[in-house]
């Protein structure tokens, strides 16, 4: 089987003019085809989600009559703006919404199923979405509209913004996409309005965006993240908040804004795998999002420097949204929108600066937690993620069923790349069952193929093995197929692939096909569409898993385990161990490394030493995990 929503990447997607008038042509022959004789323009078959729809494809053909002057459309645009100020505006409050400030308020709003009642939770996204698509249609449909629609679209996109902002609890979700969204409607509402209305609404859309959000930003991976459903971030929806920090830079120029976005980034490209993999989120833990991410994907790469738009996005939904016939959908519209009026372009080459929370170089990626504890390995074009041992996750030794990755204390982080090498030495202290405090460090190097992680402890009791993740899928072109073999990887002691006894409650077997958002979502404490996964997936008892035994000669008061992941597994590996004057000497047939001592500010030395060229490297401005 393979991953449903990570199809390849992004910027992989075509971007000149020409395809974007293709598709808007493929657009407006759908939309005259479909829309009845009262301008409807909704998917038939569309029930949820539906408040935004037939007004976004009406933006589209506005921008399409921006670009060909299609006699067709003028009416089309027309007949469809006045389908949705007759039939789509609900000023009624809907019976069970839950977060009114003001009852009765008779302002407009958006459904999210038109039914009364039915959903109504969704009702404030759905207001946010219809907002965008409304303020984007007044800015594309000049000379579409008579000046009777033009002044009742207005007064509509006054009182979605109201209805947001005062009739509502703002963000009731805690939804950091929904929220970011919200502020660019009223930027965006406040450049048609009187000058003095305008300028009230940007000034309460960024208080809103500085009190209300950044005010309540959530630090993960050294990063402030803008809050996603109750988490930092949000594999489907932290792309679309980068879309939306885009969009609002674009229309205010707020440093701020740009800044935030910088960071958010920044944390992307820390995250992915080399081949745009990713897993973990609050809401979706492995669904990703396609075309409403490209413009902040895009607008970022270039202004961080770095290739994140190999972001793995759903293809289905490349271009816009669409149905299950793949007929095509409004919801959302407002971003292919803005893509096709930015003119940014991508950036297509990896960043060259090291990343706290990553080691990346060629095809070999490893992204890191918070704790400095691998969550994805990829190399040779298979992908480990976090492995379970008695409902502990991670990589890392573990001793009579105890697993060491846990930091009891300052983490502290080398980074060095010499000639074709990139290493970067990871020390934390940790603390087993025994209360003992040992010192954990963990070496990663990588020639660009092959990834050798070299593990030293102080001497373990019991039965030890490194937990050396879970094989998850193989990178197969553009689509990820779900594995639960054994990757391409050699050990310097034993090495062996376990799964968990059969009927095992609580547990993931690799071999099965399931993927680990749908365990995540069963085990979580809320249903699907409610649940955290990552809270559910943290509740996985045992995972299939690669464990590698101690290596043989160490010294006698260290373990030190050693794998090496990528091409020519079937090579035997081989390191030595040994203490020297400078340290503690790991030699492969690829590297020599000193794990030197710690220096005046608690710093581990790291000398790296690739055939006959030694470069011995210290930090100007060291990192702490």
């Amino acid at each position: 089987m393979y991953l449903t929503h990570q199809r390849g990447p992004l910027h992989d997607l075509p971007d000149s003019p020409e395809t974007y008038d293709a598709v808007l042509a493929d657009v407006v022959e759908q939309a005259l085809e479909r829309m009845t004789p009262e301008g409807n323009l909704e998917h038939p078959d569309c029930l949820d989600d539906i408040g935004d729809t037939s007004l976004g494809i009406t933006s589209l053909l506005a921008l399409a009559w921006q670009r060909t002057k299609d006699p067709r459309l003028p009416e089309a645009v027309r007949r469809s703006t006045e389908f949705h100020l007759r039939e789509r505006v609900f000023t009624e409050d809907n019976p069970g919404y839950p977060n009114l400030r003001v009852h009765n308020s008779r302002e407009r709003y958006a459904r999210y199923v038109l039914e009364p009642g039915a959903h109504p939770i969704g009702d404030w996204p759905s207001t946010v979405w219809a907002l965008l698509q409304a303020v984007n249609l007044l800015g594309t449909a000049d000379g579409l509209l008579t000046d009777e629609q033009h002044d009742r679209l207005v007064e509509l996109a006054r009182g979605y913004w109201r209805w947001l902002t005062e009739v509502t609890f703002f963000n009731p979700q805690e939804a950091g996409n929904q929220a970011i969204g919200c502020v660019v409607g009223g930027l965006m509402l406040a450049r048609h309005l009187p000058s003095a209305e305008g300028e009230s609404v940007r000034t309460r859309a960024m208080s809103l965006y500085t009190d209300e959000i950044r005010a309540h930003r959530v630090r993960d991976r050294g990063a402030l993240l803008p809050p996603e459903h109750g988490g930092a971030y949000d594999n489907n929806y932290g792309p679309i908040s980068l879309s939306f920090l885009a969009q609002a830079h674009r229309i205010s120029g707020e440093g701020v804004v740009a800044e935030d976005g910088d960071a958010l980034a920044r944390y992307i490209d820390a995250r992915l795998a080399g081949s745009g993999f990713d897993i973990g989120g609050p809401r979706y833990s492995e669904q990703h999002s396609a075309f409403e991410s490209v413009l902040g994907l895009r607008y970022f790469s270039r202004r961080i420097g770095a290739d994140i738009g190999r972001y793995a996005g759903d293809s289905r939904w490349a271009r816009h949204a669409v149905g299950a016939d793949g007929g095509v959908d409004g919801h959302f519209a407002f971003m292919l929108v803005w893509q096709i009026q930015d003119a940014t372009r991508w950036h297509r080459t990896p960043r060259t600066e090291p990343a706290c929370h990553q080691l990346r170089a060629g095809t070999v990626t490893v992204s890191f937690d918070d704790r400095m504890t691998p969550t994805v390995i990829e190399a040779g074009g298979s992908v480990l993620v976090a492995g379970a041992v008695d409902r502990q996750h991670g990589f890392g030794p573990v001793t009579d069923g105890f697993l060491l990755c846990r930091p009891m204390g300052a983490v502290r982080v080398r980074d060095h790349r010499f000639g074709d090498l990139a290493a970067k030495l990871v020390s934390k202290p940790v603390v087993g069952r025994d209360h003992v405090l040992r010192h954990l460090q963990s070496l990663y190097v990588t020639d660009g193929t092959r990834l050798w992680m070299t593990v030293v402890v102080e001497r373990l009791g019991g039965e030890r093995y490194l937990l050396a993740g879970m094989p998850y899928v193989v990178a197969e072109g553009d689509r990820f197929r779900r594995t639960g073999e054994l990757p391409p990887v050699a050990a310097a002691g034993d090495l062996r692939l376990t799964h968990p006894p059969a009927d095992s409650p609580d547990s993931f077997d690799a071999r099965h096909e399931v993927t680990q958002q749908q365990v995540a979502f069963e085990l979580a404490l809320d249903p699907r569409g409610y649940g955290n996964p990552d809270e559910g997936w943290s509740h996985v008892m045992t995972t299939t898993a690669l464990e590698a035994g101690p290596a043989p000669g160490a010294p006698e008061d260290l373990d030190v385990f050693a794998v090496r992941y990528g091409p020519e597994a079937a090579e035997p590996l081989s390191v030595e161990c040994e203490r020297s004057p400078d340290g503690l000497t790991v030699r492969t047939d690829a590297f020599t490394a000193v794990l030197g001592e710690p220096d005046a500010h608690g710093e581990p030395e790291l000398t790296l030493v690739r055939g006959a060229l030694p470069c011995r490297w210290k930090s100007p401005n060291p990192t702490d995990g």
